[in-house]
């Protein structure tokens, strides 16, 4: 339960401090009750009258007609979903809204802006707290909310520091507030979450694992924001400034569908960054030939969207006069994927060069177009002229340090001899290639492998050289021919090494890959398939990736696909296993779904998908083929994805590449491939510092006392310190089981799951669950429980019911039942609280009351199990009375709140009796009309009778007003449909 100190660091340290900090940056502040005068209602969303200013100042020309009907058009949304409204608003503050008016010269459509991006100041910036806004079952209450021309963009959690996963409280709080009070949500661009000490942002409709943190206030440096700034302090520079807002809303935001749903997606820190950087080089460069540069950021991190942002800014930038863009990869497969990530995101007219000659017919068009192509089609065009001289076209080219741009300065400066090259990578330019800065010049932004991994824009790649013995890597051909070859005679030995004593033909001996596919099974299935993630092999050439196939077939392994390129000339074996386009994108598909959906589990390649392709449930591969520098790191970069419980991607190396990774990395300065790939022994440092962390706070306990390491963390901030913990330590172990170096700590990590579950039950702490960690996790716990026979319940037992009298009695200590009573009754007032508001919050107070006697010693233990027992005894008669007065139970909620507010005693029972039961009937009379929660007129006829029976009984003039709306807000618990 939150308690008052916490609700003072929450609004003292955390929501003052981001208001404070906003009033500084411009924002004027409004406390939320000073607006009440500006709404005809709490569902008011948008402060219309500033919207109305607003519009007239920054669109003079509007006549009062077409100002009323952009205001109507802005406040009166029909949508058949909270995403398919906000993109409509979202479209309308970018895009503007189309208005037919007669400026004088007939009438046409002129352009209606809500919000003027080019002139900041000309817009008004409201910082508010406690703005009340009606919902479906009650009203809320958001700490923060950032109105610019009254439309409320921007909504800010605040949590304490001190409580229980504070972020994930807060989005809980958010999500709910979505669903309460969706209207709220249409106008919304930003949502954040803070507690000080962390602080991270997403948009409508995000879960937990999508909100990210902002850690560069770019364009200002830590030492502008503050002397030593918080993440809050980082993230309110980097987003909030009145600059950077209308930024990040212009240019920054994209919905694309994805699974059937939209998703709306705002960009990283790094995007933002590198977009802004790379348009002050473009604007600011001493020469035209000095505009262009590199941008690396490691796989995994959003680069084709970082490409499609910096093209939405590019054509908004007046002095570039709508450029022409061209966006250059160097595959198909590549061309076709960002082709349909533009197209997906809504950018308009992407045009597909489908040959040389398209290109070379778009390449004509001149400014405003934007055309997708690979590069091949500027090598082919031997005779390759100017097509276009001029300087506003814009050339970004993905993956820009690969060996098929060697010569794509000369053909392609041939045909845009005055354009501008931007070079994208995911992979550190190496350093050796003196051709890609050559081309492009120097680099814009960095964001590395590492900084990726911090920022949980990807998970960590760990990697275990399994089955030394059979590693090709490292050991001569005549050494590894003879172990793979010993079963043959002297005789077939010399004819078999004369004939196939290569690389390949080692590689793909059938006893080897046998011997590997064994060790494959018994991996997943202890590994990965318990955490429900897929896996991906990947052999040294086709015929070997068929052979894994038909081994793994043979031992009934989990369903797998070899998805490969097929030729005319392949053997009957190979043609077995060829697939066509559309069949090949079916199993990429069924591959991506969960596990638990569908069983295809592995994907075999050689060549394929090692590049450009996403599948975030994939966890680990299996890889048995040689790869090194640009290869090896977009090889594995396969499994760094993010996806719900991943911590961490697996490289399990057969071919023994791990083994000598210095080398294969050798080409790339040390620091840019710091972290790429990291030894699963890595991990063990790290888990023996998070086990001493969860365990210090059981050192002087006794630990087969389950009472007295519960009560350890009865504080509530103890038990986030001992939550923190106890998640990271899951987490290594996880990483690391059933590995044997895990088995040292499994009896701790059994016993603090345990010490989590009783907590979770005692203190009714949701947050306590063990559903957040891995699956091998939980079933060491779970089998642990079990097989232990304690009673450890994942659900309270009804405070009401005589198990849980029972549960008490059985209990050895009066502190262990003083301590789960309290508790239980502390949750029941916190579930019951808005169903009869008057009565749970007397018995709070007894309960806070007995409390502080026990605290300040002026009771024992035991009186204090006697007196709770009174006051559950109490609540058990909760029915009987209601009964004894002649009422139902929720007739019996609104006759003590009457009761209360009216000042009234026993003695006038009858009276408010009566007063109960006429309101009750016309309040739930009224509340028959379906989804009357959402609808005004309804209310205000309910608040009209609740007032007419009030006046009729006399009540004081001064809660005529109040008490309609409690009454009201009473009836939404009760007779909500």
């Amino acid at each position: 339960m939150t308690t008052p100190t916490n609700d003072w660091n929450e609004k003292q340290l955390v929501e003052n401090r981001i208001i404070d900090q906003l009033k500084r940056l411009g924002y004027v502040y409004i406390h939320g009750s000073a607006l009440v005068a500006e709404r005809d209602t709490l569902r008011e969303i948008v402060l219309e009258g500033r919207l109305e200013n607003a519009i007239k100042r920054i669109n003079p020309w509007i006549d009062a007609n077409n100002l009323r009907k952009v205001v109507r058009y802005v406040t009166h949304i029909e949508s058949s979903s909270l995403m398919e409204a906000n993109e409509r608003l979202y479209n309308d503050i970018v895009n503007y809204i189309s208005i037919e008016q007669d400026l004088g010269k007939g009438k046409k459509n002129q352009t209606v802006k809500l919000i003027d991006f080019d002139n900041i100041d000309n817009n008004e910036f409201l910082v508010v707290d406690q703005f009340k806004v009606g919902g479906v079952t009650d009203n809320i209450i958001p700490d923060v909310i950032l109105f610019v021309n009254g439309i409320p963009l921007v909504v800010i959690e605040c949590k304490s520091a001190f409580i229980t996963s504070p972020i994930a409280q807060a989005v809980k709080q958010l999500e709910r507030y979505q669903r309460d009070s969706e209207r709220l949500f249409y106008y919304n661009q930003m949502l954040i979450t803070t507690c000080g000490q962390q602080a991270k942002y997403a948009t409508v409709g995000a879960r937990l694992r999508h909100y990210g943190e902002w850690k560069d206030p770019y364009p200002l440096t830590l030492t502008d924001v503050a002397d030593s700034p918080n993440p809050q302090d980082i993230l309110v520079a980097g987003m909030l400034t009145k600059q950077n807002l209308l930024d990040l809303i212009q240019n920054f935001i994209v919905y694309e569908p994805e699974g059937g749903k939209t998703i709306k997606k705002l960009a990283r820190y790094q995007q933002f960054r590198a977009v802004n950087k790379a348009i002050e080089r473009i604007q600011t460069a001493a020469s035209p030939e000095d505009r262009g540069g590199v941008v690396w950021h490691t796989q995994g991190s959003g680069k084709s969207l970082t490409m499609l942002y910096l093209s939405v800014k590019l054509r908004r930038v007046k002095q570039l006069e709508n450029p022409t863009i061209v966006i250059v990869t160097d595959r198909k497969d590549l061309d076709t994927q960002i082709t349909n990530t533009f197209r997906r995101c809504g950018f308009p007219n992407p045009s597909q060069a489908t040959s040389v000659a398209k290109l070379r017919d778009l390449l004509k068009l001149g400014s405003g177009t934007t055309i997708m192509t690979t590069v091949q089609k500027f090598q082919d065009d031997q005779d390759a002229t100017a097509l276009s001289t001029a300087p506003n076209v814009f050339v970004l080219v993905d993956e820009s340090h690969r060996t098929q741009y060697k010569g794509l300065a000369t053909n392609m400066r041939t045909v845009l001899p005055n354009a501008c090259y931007l070079g994208f990578t995911g992979t550190p330019i190496d350093k050796q290639d003196k051709s890609t800065t050559k081309t492009f010049g120097s680099y814009i932004d960095t964001y590395t492998i590492q900084q990726a991994v911090e920022d949980g824009a990807t998970v960590p790649i760990l990697y275990d050289g399994r089955m030394p013995e059979l590693n090709i890597e490292g050991k001569t051909l005549d050494a590894l021919f003879e172990r793979m070859f010993q079963m043959y005679s002297e005789e077939d030995r010399e004819r078999i090494k004369q004939k196939y004593a290569n690389e390949e033909a080692i590689t793909a001996s059938p006893k080897r890959i046998e011997a590997i596919c064994l060790d494959i099974l018994e991996h997943y299935e202890t590994h990965i398939k318990p955490n429900g993630f897929k896996a991906h092999i990947v052999a040294i050439n086709r015929e070997t990736a068929v052979l894994y196939k038909n081994t793994l077939d043979k031992l009934n392994a989990p369903e797998s696909v070899v998805i490969m390129s097929g030729s005319h000339n392949d053997s009957d074996e190979l043609k077995q296993f060829h697939l066509t386009k559309d069949q090949q994108k079916q199993y990429i598909e069924r591959f991506k779904k969960p596990l638990s959906e569908d069983k295809l589990a592995f994907i075999i390649v050689c060549d394929m998908l090692l590049t450009g392709f996403d599948a975030p449930i994939e966890q680990v591969m299996y890889l048995d083929k040689p790869l090194k520098e640009h290869n090896l790191l977009q090889a594995i970069a396969r499994v760094n994805r993010t996806y719900d419980k991943k911590d961490y991607g697996l490289i399990v190396d057969y071919y023994g590449v791990s083994g000598f990774l210095k080398q294969a990395l050798g080409i790339f300065n040390d620091r840019d491939v710091q972290g790429a790939m990291l030894p699963i022994s890595s991990e063990l440092p790290r888990l023996q510092t998070r086990h001493r962390s969860a365990m210090r706070l059981f050192d002087s306990i006794n630990k087969t006392d389950l009472e007295a390491c519960i009560k350890v963390l009865e504080p509530e901030d103890v038990r986030t310190d001992f939550d923190i913990a106890f998640k990271k330590f899951s987490q290594s172990m996880d990483m690391i089981m059933p590995n044997p170096a895990a088995n040292p700590y499994r009896e701790d990590l059994k016993f603090l799951g345990k010490v989590r579950l009783a907590a979770k039950q005692r203190f009714r702490d949701d947050e306590l669950d063990i559903s957040d960690c891995g699956e091998k996790v939980k079933k060491l716990i779970e089998d642990n429980i079990t097989a232990s026979s304690i009673e450890i319940l994942h659900d309270p037992i009804d405070i009401l019911s005589s198990k849980f009298s029972q549960k008490i009695d059985d209990m050895k200590s009066d502190e262990a039942k003083a301590s789960e009573m309290e508790h239980a009754i502390r949750h029941e007032i916190k579930v019951k609280l808005d169903e009869n508001p008057v009565y749970y919050t007397s018995l709070r107070e007894k309960l806070e009351k007995l409390i502080l006697s026990r605290k300040e010693d002026r009771i024992e233990a035991v009186q204090l199990v006697l007196e709770l027992k009174e006051l559950l005894n109490g609540m058990k008669g909760y029915t009987s009375e209601a009964e004894k007065l002649g009422l139902s139970k929720q007739e019996y909620a609104f006759y003590l709140m009457f009761q209360k507010e009216l000042g009234k005693t026993d003695e006038d029972n009858e009276a408010m009796k009566d007063l109960t039961q006429i309101i009750v009937e016309d309040v739930s009379g009224l509340a028959q009309v379906v989804e009357w929660t959402e609808k005004e007129d309804v209310q205000r006829e309910m608040r009209q009778r609740i007032k007419r029976q009030l006046r009729a009984s006399k009540c004081p003039s001064d809660k005529l007003e109040s008490l309609p709306q409690k009454v009201l807000d009473l009836a939404k618990v009760h007779f909500k449909r």
